[in-house]
């Protein structure tokens, strides 16, 4: 079934928890923010194809060489983001999206609003971080 948004549509809590007009907004949300990476790691394959460091100077080289490791590591980030946004397009699909993978409860629309690929509710992910400075500290 395709739903049609409006341009200023924002998911309110005022009407059903994860209704057909939310899930469709948090895809078309999430599905922008995809192509909006892949665009990105589009441009930085065809920047650096462009040929190897022509740089004589050693410290322009070595800048231009740190340039590049941090680029290829922004879009390593951007590649386990994409495969975090694919699973939310999945949850969305199967009609779990919305809602926390440990208690099963409703993450927030603000929260999802701010992290659309949200597994956890904040109470949750405040459990889990505890719990990891606990093992981190022993």
């Amino acid at each position: 079934m395709l739903i049609t948004l409006p341009p200023d549509y924002r998911p309110s809590d005022d009407e059903a928890f994860m209704n057909p007009r939310q899930l469709a907004y948090f895809r078309q949300k999430l599905l922008r923010w995809r192509q909006e990476l892949l665009r990105e790691a589009g441009e930085t394959l065809s920047s650096m194809g462009q040929g190897g460091i022509i740089e004589a100077d050693l410290s322009d080289r070595a800048s231009v060489e740190t340039d590049r490791a941090l680029e290829l590591r922004t879009r390593d980030r951007a590649r386990k983001l994409i495969s975090k946004i694919d699973q939310a397009l999945e949850r969305v699909d199967n009609g779990t999206y919305g809602y926390c993978e440990e208690t099963g409860e409703p993450i927030g629309l603000r929260r999802l609003e701010a992290r659309p690929i949200a597994t956890l509710s904040i109470e949750a992910q405040e459990r889990h971080e505890r719990m990891e400075r606990v093992h981190r500290d022993d």
